[in-house]
């Protein structure tokens, strides 16, 4: 059996994606021959052609894709600010919107030492590891209260201790519980949460209908519901000049800064789009002071 050119092997990759409806049939397509190479994207200019063996397993991963089987599930891996994890079923695939709320938070922790750092509904941690990642100093906490979630998460959290990174610790627990982190109250420097917010009605992607956990995605009739006990947890558990920063749906640019507003312990408070334009995540600071250094005051007294 002889190789084939890869230029011919990415088109018809790419026709096939495209026509299954796939938004973006020729960056999956690369990244499926990249997967199977073992290779970064940007090194396929340097790949004239593939095997036979290869061609063949580069089809039977476009058909999954074309079914709509998540890429990060046929890759088994996803990457997060300068960080990757593995997933698959039974956890929520980390977006590249996240980023964005990465970098807000990371900025937040410019300046500050050892800072203490809290994700909320981790999922495979990505956002906290990456935390951990960017910040070797940094002590962070990743909260899930899904038991295969949970799986992942510290599957991932010991991979990136084992490559050198600051451990994470993972636990579980509900942000619904009113003594959730008691130990943590007034301890904490950033609370980051990517939660469930999609409203219960709302048509999402095959990726997400058929393959993200719907505990992951959908969270009551508004997409409120776990919001708002995020929002009541982070006023408790930040300390005085502390950040909080919440992904929310794009028809919630209004409702969640709201919520962050009613509460006295809030001030800074903002929304955020993402690169398309949209309303992504909203942030605010906790009142008070941040200590001694250049950015410790903060809105209020």
């Amino acid at each position: 059996m002889t190789d084939q050119p890869l230029r011919l092997a990415l088109r018809e990759a790419e026709q096939v994606l495209a026509e299954a409806g796939v938004p973006s049939p020729r960056t999956d397509a690369e990244l499926l021959v990249a997967h199977l190479l073992g290779v970064e994207r940007s090194r396929l200019v340097l790949v004239s052609s593939i095997s036979a063996r290869t061609a063949a397993r580069l089809r039977e991963l476009v058909a999954a894709r074309a079914a709509r089987v998540p890429l990060q599930h046929l890759t088994g891996r996803a990457a997060l600010g300068r960080v990757t994890v593995e997933v698959g079923p039974g956890v929520f695939v980390p977006r590249p919107e996240t980023e964005l709320l990465l970098e807000w938070g990371l900025e937040l922790l410019r300046g500050r030492q050892r800072p203490v750092v809290v994700d909320l509904c981790t999922g495979s941690a990505a956002l906290a590891l990456a935390v951990a990642n960017a910040r070797p100093d940094a002590v962070v906490r990743a909260v899930d209260n899904d038991p295969r979630a949970l799986r992942w998460a510290r599957r991932n959290a010991a991979a990136r201790a084992e490559a050198g990174d600051t451990p994470v610790e993972v636990l579980s627990g509900d942000v619904t519980d009113p003594h959730l982190l008691a130990g943590l109250t007034g301890e904490v420097d950033l609370v980051l949460c990517n939660p469930p917010y999609v409203p219960a009605s709302t048509p999402v992607p095959p990726e997400v209908a058929e393959h993200d956990p719907p505990q992951a995605v959908f969270a009551g009739p508004d997409g409120l519901s776990v919001v708002r006990h995020v929002v009541v947890l982070a006023a408790r558990l930040l300390r005085p000049g502390g950040g909080v920063a919440i992904e929310h749906d794009d028809t919630h640019g209004e409702a969640v800064p709201e919520l962050l507003s009613a509460r006295p312990e809030f001030c800074s408070v903002r929304d955020h789009t993402d690169l398309a334009g949209r309303p992504r995540f909203a942030t605010a600071r906790r009142v008070g002071r941040a200590g001694a250094g250049p950015q410790s005051t903060t809105c209020g007294s």
